[in-house]
């Protein structure tokens, strides 16, 4: 993917400026997850299979990525008219780091795992990652402790090099390139993200 210039001096620019740049940038996101398309395509098939067997989706996440997976299971319900225990989101930090950050949460890779023990997880379920960077240790601990007890594991990432990788059976790297604000992966990362949860639950 081609480097972000638009992106340059964002303090000079004016509001039209800045609002076509982040447009710009948020077009590269459909590129991205077009070229995801064969994982995108196997970890919902993967998640119907699943679903059909009366097993359930776990997402766990922290940050913008964790409040993304909570806002894609509470809209099955109302959606779908699904059973709620059906599709579940987790964040590291809990249910109080929904509105606000949770100083170090993200940073335990042990309490992923608990907090799916806490769920009652099976080897029916399926467990997806949600993290842009590839390198959350709060998913990285859920998804390796999900694996070595024979859960289906899946991820949805931005980085090829991520150490989530290693531990998912079903990965989904979206490679969004760099973001309008460097480093803020709610924009482009988080997007593609919301996007493909869409999918996930929708098929």
């Amino acid at each position: 993917m081609k480097e972000n210039t638009s992106n340059k001096g964002l303090e000079g620019q004016s509001l039209p400026q800045l609002l076509e740049g982040m447009h710009a940038t948020t077009l590269e996101v459909y590129q991205a997850i077009e070229e995801a398309m064969p994982q995108i395509e196997e970890v919902c098939e993967s998640v119907y299979n699943v679903l059909e067997g009366g097993g359930r989706l776990f997402y766990i996440g922290a940050g913008t990525s964790g409040r993304l997976g909570i806002l894609d299971a509470s809209e099955c319900p109302p959606t779908f008219g699904s059973d709620p225990e059906c599709v579940v989101g987790l964040i590291a930090g809990g249910d109080q780091a929904i509105r606000n950050a949770v100083e170090f949460a993200e940073d335990d890779e042990e309490q992923a795992f608990k907090d799916l023990l806490d769920q009652g997880i099976n080897k029916k379920d399926i467990v997806l990652g949600i993290a842009a960077s590839g390198n959350t240790p709060y998913v990285i601990g859920g998804l390796r402790d999900a694996q070595q007890q024979g859960i289906a594991t899946a991820c949805i990432t931005c980085n090829a090099q991520g150490k989530l990788l290693a531990y998912s059976d079903k990965p989904i790297v979206v490679n969004t390139g760099e973001e309008f604000i460097h480093g803020s992966t709610r924009l482009k990362a988080g997007s593609a993200q919301k996007l493909i949860l869409n999918m996930i639950t929708t098929t």
